[in-house]
This record gives C-alpha cells, structure tokens and sequence, in this order.
C-alpha cells in the first residue's frame, strides 16, 4: 500500500543548518510509522540526493531523532546563504521535493 509522506508526518519543514548547511526535518505523526521509515531505511541518501540534484557526498547526513520520532537530513547547500544569487535566505522552503513522496510498506 503506498503513504504519501504529506499524509504520515505532521511537520516536512526545511531550514539553514549554518550559513553552508540546509537540514530537513520530518517529524512523523505517531512512533509505529517512524519505526516502519527507519527499519526500511527510506530516507536515505541515494533519495535525498536524487530529489535535490546533488551528489551523494553533498549529503552530509542522515539521523533518526527517535526521541521526536523524526528524520533529519542535512545536505552542503547550493550556495551560501546571503549570497546575491540566493533566492531562500533562510533555507525555508527548500523542503517541497519531499512533499511528493510515496512510500510502500
């Protein structure tokens, strides 16, 4: 059966990690659903770097906040933040790619 992510967190947010740093937060709306996310392993950096266009090593991480029941990527932003070319200073509406996500489990 496919999940929309949009459908199984209750907060998909990003924001600047430092001024090089972008971090992705998913906080999912009850522990089952995480522990389903985590064991399969989903949120990972072949997906994370696919979604953004970047390279595998521009992925910097990838935790489980069990405490938050949540995943958090952090990957080298494009360019750095306050820099003319920037269009999102703060890093706050880097995370629509995640919105589209479908999972099967």
């Amino acid at each position: 059966m496919k999940h929309k992510l949009i459908d199984i967190a209750k907060v998909i947010r990003s924001k600047n990690s430092g001024p090089y740093e972008i971090t992705f937060d998913i906080i999912f709306k009850d522990r089952e659903t995480f522990e389903i996310m985590c064991k399969h392993k989903f949120i990972n950096t072949k997906l994370i770097s696919d979604l953004y266009h970047i390279k595998e090593s521009d992925v910097i991480n990838i935790i489980e906040f069990i405490p938050a029941q949540a995943i958090k990527a952090t990957i080298v932003r494009p360019m750095c933040s306050g820099d003319i070319r920037e269009t999102d200073v703060y890093g706050a509406q880097q995370h629509a790619p995640l919105l589209d996500l479908e999972f099967d489990y």
